[in-house]
């Protein structure tokens, strides 16, 4: 019953004609303070001097789980259920952005105030985080009362679970729908000091649009047609190229890669002639993922091919090798044959070339948003270091929900799981694959990250949809919860909570 009274009574008042005070307003930081002594000195550090400089004699608490209370009974609930026991004490934090203010006057003068806003409440133990245990909104009347701010009625609704928190690399610490405001986005990113995002969103198997924020480096805005380093996400481009060569005879699945390439430091293994193109397209090669990282800076067999997942761009490596010595062709030119050129992927690049404009580099970016000083590759990698745009990428995953071109016996092939990451997470040909997600849905995925440029790329199978997002920034991250949640509720959420768990 309150809920639905709170809400006829906000949507009542701002129907009256009410505009909010701007933020740097005197009334705004004034109330501001004084919702500073109701929460983060009372509420949060019990102090009852600082409460009772601003709540009115008269005062009425609606709360829609909890009733209704006076004043007395207010600091009798407050003392024995807010600070009673220091080992288990409520924290509220106030999500500042959604603070607004309206004026309330008569004859042209003010008497008093709404403030609105929502907050989040945690639960600080010792030794432990401290954790969130809900969130909700109020609304707060404040009247002046002898040249000070009195709260006279604090409407306290809406409460829910919070949202999950990952920690700081994946929480956007902002409340409202992102794509409301492109401003909001723009003050989004400077909180976090993301130099830029980029995006392209799938719909019904269709790019539906490509959207762009921010600024490739100071003083050059973000395009459609920047480019950005993408990282990982360069192995299912490699992977889908493979399938491409697979169909049309040039290569086997399942043949052992060392009929084309043997690489020195495991000529003598016993698993050489074990591992196959699958094995490395499910990263069951059994090799690390870059021998460089490894003690002896060697390649090695950690596994035997096909009997455990472990993440390995090594194992990309080898077969972009193996593909070259027996097509004798350079694989970037045979990307561009079978993949490129056919889905107007004109801005997606292997390595640093003529063709290449670096006037639309989107510049990495570090945690407090300089400039990295970049690479430029002249060599090809098929695990890491493709450029493109969120444009192109999205023509893409647009290709693989429509077939990818391939015959329905490959394609299922694509779409079946080809080994194991963990619960919830399995891999295909190339792709991150989550299976039994909300709304009957399967997604295909994949990130990538280097320091200072973060990328994700997901399709949802069955409702053909799908999104991608680049950042030239170490902070990208922080978006990704945000984002794939509002653009796939529940689904999007499950996706991230298993990747992220």
């Amino acid at each position: 019953m309150y809920k639905s009274i709170l809400a006829i009574i906000l949507c009542f008042t701002l129907q009256l004609g009410f505009s909010q005070v701007s933020k740097d307003s005197s009334i705004f930081l004034n109330l501001k303070k004084a919702d500073s002594l109701i929460f983060n000195e009372g509420f949060n550090k019990c102090n009852y001097d600082a409460l009772k400089e601003v709540l009115h004699k008269d005062l009425e608490f609606f709360h829609d789980q909890n009733g209704t209370q006076n004043l007395e009974q207010f600091y009798n609930s407050f003392s024995k259920s807010i600070c009673s026991n220091v080992n288990f004490k409520p924290i509220r934090k106030l999500i500042n952005e959604t603070l607004q203010v309206y004026p309330l006057k008569n004859e042209g003068e003010i008497y008093g105030a709404i403030q609105t806003g929502e907050h989040i409440f945690y639960i600080k133990e010792p030794n432990k985080e401290i954790y969130a245990t809900e969130q909700g909104k109020f609304i707060h009347t404040w009247v002046l009362e002898n040249g000070k701010w009195k709260v006279k009625r604090i409407l306290s609704y809406e409460h829910s679970p919070p949202a999950k928190e990952y920690g700081a690399k994946f929480n956007a610490d902002y409340t409202y729908e992102l794509f409301d405001n492109d401003k909001q986005i723009e003050k989004l990113l400077a909180k976090h000091k993301i130099p830029s995002i980029s995006i392209g969103y799938i719909k019904n198997g269709e790019l539906q649009q490509v959207r762009n924020f921010g600024f490739q480096e100071k003083g050059k805005p973000i395009s459609s047609q920047s480019i950005y380093k993408v990282a990982s996400l360069t192995k299912p481009i490699v992977a889908m190229v493979v399938l491409k060569l697979i169909e049309d005879g040039s290569w086997k699945l399942d043949e052992p890669v060392s009929k084309y390439f043997i690489d020195d430091d495991i000529a003598k293994s016993q698993y050489l002639n074990k591992l196959t193109t699958r094995h490395i397209l499910s990263h069951q090669s059994g090799f690390p993922n870059w021998r460089y990282l490894t003690e002896d800076k060697k390649l090695s067999f950690q596994y035997e091919p096909g009997t455990k997942w472990q993440y390995s761009g090594e194992g990309f490596e080898y077969l972009r090798k193996a593909i070259e010595k027996k097509m004798g062709r350079p694989f970037d030119k045979i990307a561009q044959e079978k993949l490129f050129n056919p889905l107007g992927m004109n801005k997606t690049f292997f390595n640093w070339t003529a063709n290449f404009d670096e006037n639309l580099y989107a510049v990495e970016h570090d945690e407090n948003e300089n400039s990295i000083n970049y690479e430029k590759y002249t060599n090809t990698n098929a695990a890491a270091n493709l450029m493109t745009t969120a444009e192109d990428y999205s023509k893409f995953l647009v290709h693989i929900l429509n077939g990818a071109g391939l015959s329905e016996n490959l394609y299922n092939e694509f779409l079946t799981p080809q080994s194991h990451e963990k619960e919830g997470i399995d891999w295909s040909l190339g792709m991150q694959m989550l299976l039994d997600l909300p709304n009957n849905e399967t997604a295909f995925m994949h990130t990538g990250g280097d320091y200072g440029t973060k990328t994700i790329a997901l399709i949802l199978k069955n409702s053909k949809q799908g999104l991608v997002l680049f950042s030239n920034s170490e902070n990208g991250m922080v978006l990704w919860q945000k984002i794939i949640s509002e653009y796939f509720g529940e689904t999007g959420q499950e996706i991230v909570r298993r990747n992220l768990e």
